[in-house]
């Protein structure tokens, strides 16, 4: 009989933060390097754009413990904003010249749209620099999160603020390639719906690799 993980927060910093990036990928910050996760993932005839145009930002992936379990914390965007209205993301945004790195912009952003301030994040590791289509390079922070916060969506921005199973996100089943036709030509990507929940793109791209490094032998 197969055992079922429980994706505890003991279980996460013993088994899965030492498969974390500990320092911010090089690709990060060397527009030279390629990202090693990208829209392109699933479409290989498909250019994101030229590197040194991209627009560094940062996410926070952020995991919060429901009776012993992670759950991976989510945003809903508005149905009024210019770009991306209405998807589901993870907190974060475009890294401002204020900011230090990845790390404040993700915290900054986190705090701003969910009202989660940075005493309550610890930090735990990095996913891989992912890029979009849209001229992004994301370095996706991964945190922890304590109990004891209040959610505070960001007006005009953030409609919802919800979480999710990690186990959900963990499960390959639950990794589906839809697609649909972007610029005039037919792109699959990467969708992990959850109840009504429409989780995909470059959200669901990040929780992939999430995955596979957790995963990796």
């Amino acid at each position: 009989m197969k055992t079922m993980t429980v994706y505890s927060q003991d279980w996460f910093r013993e088994f899965a933060v030492p498969r974390l990036h500990m320092q911010v990928p090089a690709e990060a910050a060397d527009a030279a390097l390629p990202a090693l996760r990208s829209d392109e993932d699933l479409n290989p005839d498909m250019s994101v754009g030229a590197i040194d145009e991209a627009r560094a930002a940062a996410v926070l992936v952020g995991l919060l413990e429901r009776k012993g379990e992670l759950h991976v914390l989510l945003t809903q965007r508005s149905d009024e904003l210019p770009t991306h209205a209405g998807q589901i993301a993870f907190p974060g945004g475009k890294i401002d010249a204020e900011d230090a790195g990845p790390v404040e912009c993700a915290l900054r952003e986190t705090h701003e749209e969910t009202g989660i301030s940075p005493e309550f994040v610890e930090p735990a590791g990095f996913l891989d620099v992912y890029q979009t289509g849209t001229g992004f390079r994301i370095v996706p922070v991964v945190g922890l999160l304590r109990s004891g916060f209040d959610l505070v969506p960001e007006p005009g921005e953030v409609t919802d603020i919800f979480d999710v199973p990690l186990a959900h996100f963990m499960e390959p089943a639950n990794h589906l390639r839809h697609s649909r036709v972007w610029q005039g030509r037919k792109r699959q990507y990467y969708a992990m719906p959850y109840g009504e929940r429409y989780v995909w793109g470059a959200t669901a791209g990040m929780l992939r690799n999430l995955h596979d490094r957790i995963t990796r032998s």
